[in-house]
């Protein structure tokens, strides 16, 4: 294990530092100020006037660039890509917010988090970002963090997932996945079968160092006993790295191609329908908002905006819909836009008024669930690489009927239509931007039901999660039938197949069939 610590001191402090840093974990200390390869047992210190990065076993030192200096996500950013389960991030004691996106990186691919605890730190500023944030998994003073590094360090599941097992092995760990499978779909209503499982196997693993669980049959049994880690493992799960404004040259496509496109023809009083599929905690769908309000300003039109912004996980849409996000997360956004479209709020910056009430954000399974529909663009980033092949196609089926012919269809840098590219016409392959093709067939779309649950694998607590789930769909059932709008929903031939609410103020049903 080998430690970086990036730090902002004047060159007194930094001597002392190093010295103070050598007497005490009797590990060689470097100053970091090119790219040199890195050794377990060293500390590296980073030199005044560079930004760290680490690639390939390497701690690269460049020099920093204009704009806002955040040295801490920038490098924890890059030791999530380079080192993924095996990463580990700690924010210590520090001012404003540096560190919280790094810190979300690092357990997006399934490495392990740690901030200081505020009481027990100088500067309480960075530790409680991160903290708010929810992207650390302990909290602790600094001497409790270095007995944990010690323990997952000797634990045996540490950044050990296998890419490939045979006979008894493979048997024993597919069994525990669907084992794992059915308590996640009890519990939380969603299915994992169809996701790609080396990615699951890094989760499983990562919350498995967290318990102490030596073995996958043991994090299995305690799973099942414990309903609030089947939630905390679903959303492990379902996190990822998102940004605002992430990838710029997506942006200048849709300002510069799809948008002019759009609004080409189009009736003054029709709405632009964008769907957010996977918004996350929701910075591409505001990014997007924004984007499209500043170009329908610039051609001179007033078309009105319906962005509607999905997401698999309630946790991120809450917090999406609140639209309150830390100074860190701003990093991309332009002074300009900062001032005009974000207000100081407790915590960091909110999203505006006039563009939060553009968008509409909605728990939703792309799966499974029924889609918006009727739609000119539909942005799909960094999702569909999570899907294994069912799930993909059923995910490309569903955004092909949703959009308008000629509607557009963004995915991200690593994905693709595949076996659906019939359907769709590349407009920028580099940047995967599809259009529907205007005169392609419907392609079947299998969301009009919810895939019933399997029966309790032998060993499960069958009876313990389907109470809870009986509670919540009964709480559910109320809240909708006081709280909810009437509502209809009818088939492809314009028959009601469910009513639910009072509709007598809007529906007369005819007796008979």
């Amino acid at each position: 294990m080998a430690f970086v610590l990036i730090q902002h001191l004047d060159p007194k402090q930094r001597s002392g530092l190093t010295e103070l840093l050598s007497r005490a974990t009797k590990m060689p200390v470097l100053e970091v100020k090119a790219t040199i390869p890195i050794e377990p047992n060293h500390v590296y210190v980073m030199a005044p006037a560079v930004v760290l990065s680490m690639s390939d076993g390497h701690i690269r030192a460049e020099e920093r660039g204009g704009g806002r200096n955040l040295p801490i996500d920038y490098f924890l950013s890059s030791l999530a890509r380079d080192n993924t389960s095996k990463a580990i991030g700690i924010v210590l004691s520090g001012t404003a917010s540096d560190g919280t996106l790094g810190l979300r990186a690092v357990k997006a691919e399934g490495g392990i988090t740690f901030a200081q605890e505020p009481s027990s730190a100088k500067f309480d500023g960075m530790p409680r970002s991160a903290i708010a944030a929810g992207v650390v998994d302990f909290v602790l003073p600094p001497e409790e963090i270095a007995k944990r590094l010690v323990r997952f360090a000797q634990h045996p599941a540490y950044g050990s997932v296998k890419a490939e097992e045979t006979g008894e092995a493979a048997q024993e760990t597919e069994t525990a996945l669907n084992r794992i499978f059915h308590v996640l779909r009890t519990v939380t209503g969603n299915d994992f079968t169809h996701y790609k499982h080396m990615t699951i196997r890094r989760r499983i693993h990562r919350r498995m160092v967290l318990h102490a669980s030596e073995k996958l049959s043991d994090y299995v049994a305690y799973l099942q006993e414990n309903l609030a880690e089947a939630r905390a493992l679903a959303d492990d799960l379902l996190i990822c790295v998102t940004a605002f404004f992430r990838e710029p040259k997506y942006f200048e496509v849709l300002a510069a191609s799809v948008f002019p496109a759009i609004l080409k023809n189009r009736l003054p009083e029709a709405s632009i329908r964008v769907w957010i599929s996977g918004c996350a905690t929701g910075e591409e769908a505001y990014s997007v908002a924004i984007c499209l309000t500043e170009f329908l300003e610039r051609a001179g039109a007033n078309a009105p905006l319906q962005i509607f912004a999905s997401d698999i996980s309630e946790s991120a849409i809450e917090k999406a819909r609140a639209g309150i996000y830390p100074a860190a997360a701003l990093a991309e956004v332009s002074p300009a836009r900062l001032k005009r479209f974000f207000v100081k709020a407790p915590g960091g910056y909110q999203i505006a008024k006039f563009i939060r009430e553009s968008c509409i954000f909605a728990k939703q399974n792309i799966t499974r669930d029924p889609p918006f529909h009727n739609l000119d663009l539909i942005t799909c980033c960094n999702v569909l690489i999570y899907f294994g092949p069912v799930l993909q196609r059923k995910a490309l089926a569903t955004f092909h009927y949703a959009l308008k012919p000629g509607g557009f269809l963004m995915l991200g840098p690593s994905e693709s239509v595949g076996p659906l590219s019939h359907a769709f016409t590349a407009l920028d392959k580099k940047l995967r931007i599809y259009s529907k093709q205007p005169g392609s067939a419907p392609l079947n779309v299998p969301y009009l039901a919810a895939e019933p649950l399997a029966a309790a694998p032998p060993g499960t607590a069958g009876g313990v999660v389907r109470a809870a789930l009986d509670v919540q769909k009964t709480a559910e059932r109320i809240l909708l039938a006081q709280y909810a709008p009437a509502s209809v929903i009818v088939d492809d031939g314009m028959n009601i197949v469910h009513v639910r609410g009072e509709t007598a103020a809007y529906l007369q049903v005819a007796s008979g069939e």
